[in-house]
């Protein structure tokens, strides 16, 4: 059984946030939510500053926080790595989201076809896009995953749960790369096995100096960075409009 993860070079990232769209877009994710994050921070003063990068999806932890406090078992360790969330056993009582310390959860607020930002029904859009619209009926997202049976792809399908990424679960149980990994136009997101020496993954990460975000949290996360993390100083820049709460 392989155990994935996802080693991310921030000496490649130019903060282009293409890891972002094509997140959503496959992903179905609604309005103001985002599983995949960019952090873009500022260091120094001016004339001096510095602005680096730091993508942040979901780490997946080994010892993951999430997992312990969810009373349903809607929030599970996988034993392929991934952490997951059977989105038709959720109650929504959002306790995985205060404990995750990265902010990586998401809470549907909305009715599914009413949070999205366009209503591509609409005669004026569908004029202008000739029926041409973007990938949010993805068959892939309402069926059970191969190794339990349960549904936890996508998001966007019932009001009143939390989400978060899944590594595109969807995609990688046919043997591809997340999103994020595929689009990402300067290849700083590798992904693969973990636990397989010679995948580009792990390759990449013994070639590499590496951290990981809040590793003093003993949560064994299974995103590894390569370069270094932004300075003490650091200030956050840029934030769009987000429902998410808390966050590195």
């Amino acid at each position: 059984m392989p155990k994935y993860g996802m080693v991310i070079d921030l000496e490649k990232c130019v903060g282009c946030r293409a890891c972002m769209v094509a997140c959503k877009v496959e992903n179905n994710t609604p309005e103001a939510n985002y599983w995949m994050y960019v952090f873009r921070t500022e260091e120094r003063e001016y004339p001096d500053t510095k602005v680096t990068f730091l993508p942040r999806p979901c780490q997946h932890c080994d010892n993951a926080p999430c997992v312990k406090v969810c009373p349903v078992g809607a929030r599970f360790k996988r034993e392929d790595g991934l952490v997951a969330t059977d989105w038709e056993r959720c109650i929504g009582c959002r306790y995985c989201e205060v404990a995750c310390p990265y902010g990586v959860n998401s809470f549907n607020y909305a009715d599914p076809k009413k949070n999205q930002y366009l209503d591509w029904s609409d005669a004026d859009i569908e004029s202008a896009t000739g029926g041409a619209v973007p990938g949010y009926a993805n068959p892939d997202l309402d069926r059970k995953s191969q190794l339990e049976g349960r549904k936890i792809a996508g998001s966007n399908h019932t009001k009143g749960v939390v989400e978060k990424c899944t590594f595109c679960v969807q995609k990688v149980e046919k043997g591809q790369n997340p999103a994020c990994a595929e689009t990402c136009p300067v290849f700083a997101i590798t992904f693969g096995d973990l636990d397989d020496p010679e995948s580009a993954a792990s390759r990449k990460l013994k070639a590499s100096k590496t951290f990981q975000l809040l590793d003093d949290w003993n949560t064994k996360p299974r995103v590894h960075y390569v370069g270094t993390p932004p300075g003490e100083g650091a200030r956050e820049i840029e934030r769009p409009k987000t429902r998410q709460t808390g966050g590195v």
